[in-house]
């Protein structure tokens, strides 16, 4: 089993990153897929969750508006569109993978530091 997230970096206040998670090993298409952050010194907090049946996202309140999550289940992909950047988005970003009875699964993260 593999998820591995890419599309990190440093980026100016307003700008956009598009942060992707490749998934691997496992029924991709059967699993919620979430974006999970955490800044230094802080508890990892979750960003959006898109479900495996379809339906709306979930976001977080301090992304709304800002961020989208999608994902492509023949790509085996998750996305997470950022928009508007704020220094306060600086964190190393998680993909996670739920599935009801299964131990989730995570990624190793990718950094996103937004900074003038």
């Amino acid at each position: 089993v593999q998820l591995v997230e890419s599309g990190g970096g440093l980026v100016q206040p307003g700008e956009s990153l598009r942060l992707s998670c490749a998934a691997s090993g496992f029924a991709f298409s059967s699993y919620g897929m979430s974006w999970y952050r955490q800044a230094p010194g802080k508890e990892r907090e979750l960003v959006a969750t898109k479900g495996s049946a379809g339906g709306d996202p979930y976001y977080a309140d301090f992304v709304k508006g800002r961020f989208t999550i999608s994902r492509d289940n023949a790509k085996k992909t998750v996305y997470l569109q950022m928009n508007s950047l704020k220094p306060e988005d600086t964190a190393v970003y998680y993909c996670k993978a739920v599935s009801w009875g299964q131990s989730p699964y995570w990624g190793q993260g990718t950094q996103v530091t937004v900074s003038s």
